[in-house]
């Protein structure tokens, strides 16, 4: 899915009709089309773990840990450590919400009122638990994720589309 988005947003670029939308939409479209990219991953990652979740736990305990698999190893405790139905709940609940973020996408490349008001109120809703996560510890990527969130929302509310007459 988004695999095709990015075709379409190539095909439209190289076509020559990335020159009738504003720069802010095109940002915001590829800052989406990245998020469910990423979203998507996740998901397959996460069910392919359930999936596999024996052979993972398996390795997990018979690896063998060198001082460069730090990371590894984290990931590894933290997966295995999870009850099976997080990560199923998870796997699907990240795979829905890269669906929705695909939609969003594609209904603001097309520059559908529904899309601007999709955005708006889930990057509306997600910005107080954004800031209570700055509250509890402040890092780059979580004030990042802030400062894009509060401009797409401030750039898509001044930039709200009129009815059609």
């Amino acid at each position: 899915m988004v695999i095709l988005i990015v075709q379409n947003l190539t095909y439209l670029y190289l076509g020559g009709c990335l020159e009738k939308r504003p720069l802010g939409l095109v940002a915001i479209v590829l800052y989406k089309s990245f998020a469910a990219l990423l979203l998507m991953v996740t998901s397959i990652a996460l069910l392919l773990t359930l999936k596999n979740y024996q052979t993972l736990e398996a390795f997990s305990e018979n690896y063998v840990l060198e001082g460069k698999s730090i990371i590894i190893d984290w990931l590894l405790k933290k997966v295995v450590n999870l009850n099976p139905r997080t990560l199923a709940f998870s796997g699907i609940g990240t795979g829905i919400y890269a669906i929705v973020t695909t939609i969003e996408a594609v209904g603001l490349w097309y520059e559908k009122r529904w899309a601007h008001v999709l955005v708006l109120g889930l990057v509306g809703i997600s910005i107080p638990p954004e800031i209570y996560e700055l509250i509890r510890g402040i890092s780059l990527i979580k004030t990042l994720v802030l400062v894009l969130n509060l401009a797409v929302f401030g750039y898509l509310f001044r930039n709200f589309p009129k009815h059609a007459k």
